[in-house]
């Protein structure tokens, strides 16, 4: 990895947080990997669980897991907790490995009413309506990483820096542009919102009615 990367879904972790409804009580983080996010929302919610289809991803969360996070090994279509469960779902890089047409109705039948689901995933390039978008996302990701990597050694933060088990995570390219989500999820799920994030991700919310 060059000196200017960085991790663009840590980036995003605190966006997804704080769309988690106030006095939320407990939280489902969908495609979990090594538990960074769940252990995020344990800080602010009294139970997180986590599921990943990774043996290995599960065993590395639960090693650093606080009490108040459970993880187990799963993912969006053989997860089967009861209808309602949580009071938010959240997703990071995950949503673009399914179908979502399968997987979105499945996460929001999890919610309690007024519980939201938020994911963040990756589009496919959409060039001819999104290029204004892409240029400064790279111009900015260059920026940033040569901010960060001089920062690190002076803060001792990881300032996004690229998780030890970042290499044993599937990847895997969007296959659908942002608009190609946006219309997909709004078939299943009336009222979402889909907006492309600067930093080549899209943001799908969805809130249950109460």
């Amino acid at each position: 990895m060059g000196v200017t990367d960085w991790d663009h879904n840590s980036w995003y972790h605190p966006l997804l947080i704080r769309s988690v409804p106030a006095g939320a009580q407990r939280v489902l983080d969908v495609g979990c990997g090594a538990g960074t996010l769940a252990r995020k929302l344990a800080q602010a919610v009294p139970h997180v669980d986590g599921v990943d289809r990774s043996v290995e991803m599960v065993e590395a969360a639960r090693r650093d897991a606080p009490p108040n996070a459970t993880f187990s090994v799963g993912d969006a279509l053989t997860f089967d907790p009861p209808a309602g469960s949580y009071d938010a779902v959240l997703s990071s890089a995950v949503l673009h490995h399914l179908p979502l047409d399968e997987a979105l109705p499945r996460m929001a039948g999890w919610l309690r009413p007024g519980g939201v689901l938020a994911a963040v995933a990756l589009p496919r390039g959409d060039l001819r309506r999104e290029l204004p978008v892409d240029v400064a996302a790279a111009a900015a990701h260059h920026a940033l990483g040569l901010a960060f990597a001089a920062a690190r050694p002076l803060t001792g933060a990881d300032l996004h820096r690229h998780e030890d088990t970042h290499d044993a995570m599937p990847v895997q390219d969007g296959a659908l542009t942002t608009r190609e989500v946006r219309a997909q999820a709004s078939a299943v799920l009336p009222d979402v919102r889909v907006r492309r994030l600067l930093f080549f991700r899209y943001l799908v919310v969805w809130q249950k009615p109460a």
